[in-house]
């Protein structure tokens, strides 16, 4: 038996020591940061890769706040690479590969089209791909004959604004304000189409300045992976379909599996960043950065939902945790990412001046109108629910997601062992609103440091141990909140 002499500890056993500031205002605060040894953030936030929390909306919201979202694999590999076209299609510069329709489909056929992509408008082109017209919303607003076709309703090519495959945005945006359109289509040389500039895509980037955008101006977007065979199928069909990331997620990520995955998608996609985990000690970090990750995911049992530690004994508290890998991924300049324990923005604080380069969110953000599932109104409040994914329901639909229904017995119910729980959260509201909170703090955190920057926060922290009785002295005490 081996017992390490040193103390672990978690964000409530600490504070951060004022130091001197010369910082006058919070807009001084840059927290922009690396994600992985290549992408970069503008904000330091990951949702996390779990059914409750991260699906195409979620990822949506959080790019656009300059973050990234991780979309998790408890779903097909269709539906994932689907995910990560909607994510893609929200929001971009040119839209490389617009909606299009035929000429000869019927209204019926384009109202389906519409609803179903959520979108107002559909490019018209004829069988040879040239732009032929534009029909919208407004156009089959009021036709009655829904076996009417689309060439009888639309805008045709001759009325139509449109222009050069290669448009600048200043160009664009001048051509729609003078024509008063919202979408304007690109054509090569020969009349097909290459994309498309919507006004609604502009207004974006006006009131997104910081989004996490790719070279095509597109939203990323990162995609959660196992460490089975087919999981590499996963990986192409959602890098095809545009995703920025791979996470290797598994809850033990300092395994051989784990490492033989990372290796064979290095080899496989040595161009796309990996990142891997999870992890709790420098030893994990050192192994799979020597796979090929790219960034490291630590966090063993802190999350809110999780009950590793309990189940099977193994886990070290987060900071700790945070500091150890930290230190060890500075030696190979590997980005390391603290998921789990987070609970207040004092806490985001804590763990970047731990070491750590982004966070990943869960619970926290679980209770958002951007989360995947519907609202539970009990007692007059309304509530969203959140689950581990080692918990019991959890295991129970990867089995039958993995199986046919007709395999899949209900005996096996019993021999599922969770580590994670299902809970009930507040709903939140918007995920903007609770980035909003986050990021203040952040940025309050970061001048009590004196640090403009999260590597000067690295450089400048300094933890002090507290009682019990200090962290009550934390919190609200001696008066009746209202």
């Amino acid at each position: 038996m081996k017992l390490r002499p040193d103390v672990a500890l978690t964000f409530d056993d600490v504070l951060l020591v004022p130091r001197f500031s010369s910082i006058r205002s919070r807009k001084e605060v840059d927290t922009s940061t690396m994600l992985t040894r290549k992408m970069r953030l503008h904000l330091p936030v990951i949702s996390a890769n779990m059914d409750t929390v991260t699906e195409a909306s979620m990822a949506i919201a959080i790019a656009q706040q300059g973050g990234i979202g991780v979309l998790h694999r408890f779903m097909s590999i269709e539906r994932q690479a689907e995910q990560v076209r909607r994510v893609k299609r929200a929001e971009s510069l040119v839209v490389q590969n617009p909606l299009t329709i035929s000429p000869l489909a019927t209204v019926a056929q384009a109202r389906q089209e519409m609803a179903e992509e959520n979108v107002g408008g559909l490019v018209v082109v004829d069988e040879s791909g040239r732009l032929a017209g534009m029909v919208t919303t407004r156009d089959l607003l009021l036709v009655t004959d829904t076996d009417a076709l689309v060439r009888d309703v639309m805008t045709p090519r001759e009325r139509l604004v449109f222009a050069g495959e290669n448009e600048s945005l200043e160009a664009a945006r001048e051509k729609l304000y003078q024509a008063r359109v919202e979408k304007l289509p690109l054509v090569a040389a020969d009349g097909t189409l290459t994309g498309l500039i919507t006004a609604q895509d502009i207004v974006k980037i006006q009131e997104h300045p910081s989004a996490t955008k790719d070279h095509l101006g597109r939203l990323r977007v990162g995609v959660a992976l196992g460490v089975r065979g087919e999981d590499l199928e996963r990986a192409a069909a959602c890098l095809e379909a545009g995703a920025d990331l791979l996470v290797v997620d598994i809850a033990h990520g300092h395994s051989e599996h784990t490492l033989q995955m990372v290796k064979r998608l290095k080899q496989a996609f040595p161009e796309v960043e990996v990142m891997a985990g999870n992890v709790a000690t420098a030893e994990g970090v050192r192994d799979l950065v020597e796979a090929g990750a790219d960034a490291v995911k630590v966090g063993v049992g802190a999350g809110s939902i999780c009950i590793t530690r309990v189940v099977t004994g193994f886990g070290i508290p987060q900071l700790t945790a945070i500091a150890d890998c930290a230190e060890e991924g500075r030696k190979h300049d590997v980005p390391i990412v603290a998921d789990g324990g987070i609970r207040t923005s004092g806490d985001v604080t804590k763990a970047l001046a731990a070491g750590a380069s982004t966070v990943m969110l869960g619970s926290m953000l679980a209770g958002t109108e951007e989360a995947p599932g519907a609202e539970i109104v009990r007692q007059g409040r309304r509530f969203k629910v959140v689950r581990g994914m080692a918990s019991l329901s959890a295991n129970v639909e990867r089995r039958k997601l993995d199986q046919t229904e007709d395999e899949f017995s209900e005996d096996e119910w019993a021999e599922v062992v969770p580590e994670g729980v299902e809970a009930l959260v507040p709903y939140r509201g918007d995920v903007g609103d609770i980035l909003h909170q986050l990021v203040g703090g952040l940025h309050s955190g970061m001048s009590y440091a004196g640090a403009r920057t999260i590597p000067e926060l690295w450089e400048n922290a300094e933890f002090v141990r507290i009682t019990s009785a200090g962290l009550q002295e934390s919190g609200p005490h001696d008066v009746n909140l209202i």
